[in-house]
């Protein structure tokens, strides 16, 4: 090992034409994609939560909590199918009412 100073010699050049070896800003989706149909009855579904429990802590651990009555986790039953969330609906409703 020298002990003299590293100079502009000693470091990796980089020509005009050389590529980039990995892409910054890549948009890279690892997960599923929701429908459009799916992404709005979630949408429907956190919205009628936070108007009914009227508390953002409060909706959230509702959506992802397993709901014993309901059989599953609120937010997976709406996103999954128009009656699911006509479920999660009427179990907010109850919970008001």
């Amino acid at each position: 090992m020298s002990d003299a100073p590293a100079t502009a010699d000693d470091q990796p050049t980089e020509t005009a034409d050389a590529k980039p070896q990995f892409k910054r800003f890549r948009k890279r989706f690892d997960t599923v994609r929701l429908s459009p149909e799916a992404a709005a009855r979630q949408g429907k579904a956190a919205t009628v939560a936070f108007l009914t429990l009227k508390n953002r802590d409060a909706m959230i651990a509702f959506l992802n909590t397993h709901d014993d009555a309901l059989g599953g986790r609120p937010i997976d039953l709406a996103v999954e199918s128009d009656e699911g969330l006509e479920a999660v609906e009427a179990a907010l409703a109850k919970r008001t009412g």
